[in-house]
């Protein structure tokens, strides 16, 4: 008989919660919000959903957009994309053929988040931002994006 983990080895990228119903005992179930965060939860997914909002976007388009974006990290995003069904790759049949990478009804789902992101961002981390970029100016991620912000340094703990 198969044991309770095992069953969730199909999901076992996704978050947990524990909830207890006294009556039922333990059980698991899938976090919302922990799931969303942890599709869209990483500078360059969330950038790169932003960028294809405005329409689909050949790989090139995508990579020119910001200066910091290597092309290893974009393909790696894309296909991580298009593995949880946010992005939809299609191979156009031209001479020479091309890619073009496009949000699918589930990422087009994130527009009014990704809005309210920006929005929050533009309110709440924008000023603190310009007045760092005062001494050490730097690129935003993806174009018409905020600037990206740095945590101060910390020295790591030394244990005697």
């Amino acid at each position: 008989m198969p044991s309770d983990r095992s069953r969730h080895v199909a999901i076992s990228s996704v978050p947990l919660a524990q909830d207890t119903d006294p009556r039922e005992g333990p059980s698991l179930s899938i976090c919302p919000m922990l799931a969303a965060v942890g599709v869209i939860g990483t500078e360059w997914r969330l950038a790169i959903i932003h960028r294809l909002l405005e329409g689909p976007q050949r790989f090139s388009e995508i990579l020119r957009s910001s200066p910091r974006l290597n092309a290893k990290t974009l393909s790696a995003t894309l296909k991580f994309l298009e593995g949880q069904g946010v992005v939809q790759r299609s191979v156009v049949s031209t001479r020479p053929f091309s890619v073009v990478y496009a949000l699918t009804e589930m990422g087009l789902g994130l527009a009014p988040a990704a809005r309210e992101l920006r929005s929050w961002g533009e309110r709440w981390l924008l000023p603190k931002a310009v007045d760092r970029s005062r001494t050490a100016p730097r690129s935003p991620a993806i174009q018409g994006e905020l600037p990206r912000l740095t945590r101060p340094e910390v020295e790591p703990l030394r244990v005697h």
